[in-house]
């Protein structure tokens, strides 16, 4: 079809749903189940502000951490390693303690967990690390760095869920 013809059919009726009659209604579908699908949608509204909210703030805390410890261009990315493993750390801690020891408000996990953490956790600008470590010509120090990441973020959850769950239970059996 040309630009600038019109969609329709050889006799001149539109083509698509329109040409036959209204489209079908589900019979299954009620008024209710549309309203409760617009509060479904407002509550995920919801969540997505205190997620953005919460991304935000630690975005600001790790652009802290970046000016309190600027770290060059072809330098091992200290900042980035240590930000990263703190935020795993606290990601066991908190997780442990949200699912485990108390019930918390629904918007807590969204807004810190996911918000928070992921704004702070940097493994975007880990992987742009990467790049310049190798654009540098240090390929060896971005494999080391490669893999240090990945194992201190790991053992940093690990034993940041661990210590919280020992912890607790020296407190409960005392």
């Amino acid at each position: 079809m040309r630009s600038d013809e019109s969609p329709q059919g050889a006799a001149g009726e539109p083509d698509g749903p329109e040409a036959n009659g209204p489209e079908p209604v589900d019979p299954d579908v009620t008024p209710a189940d549309v309203r409760r699908w617009r509060e479904s949608r407002r509550a995920r509204h919801g969540v997505l502000a205190v997620i953005a909210v919460g991304g935000s703030l630690g975005a600001l805390a790790r652009f802290g951490a970046s000016l309190l410890w600027p770290t060059p261009a072809d330098a091992f990315p200290w900042t980035t390693l240590t930000v990263n493993a703190a935020g795993c750390l606290v990601i066991g801690v908190f997780l442990v303690a949200v699912t485990e020891v108390f019930t918390a408000h629904p918007l807590l996990r969204p807004f810190f967990g996911t918000g928070f953490l992921g704004g702070f956790t940097t493994f975007s600008t880990y992987c742009v690390d990467i790049e310049r470590l190798v654009d540098a010509g240090r390929a060896a120090t971005a494999l080391v760095y490669l893999a240090a990441t990945v194992v201190a973020a790991m053992a940093a959850v690990a034993a940041g869920a661990f210590g919280t769950r020992r912890l607790l239970s020296h407190r409960s059996a005392s």
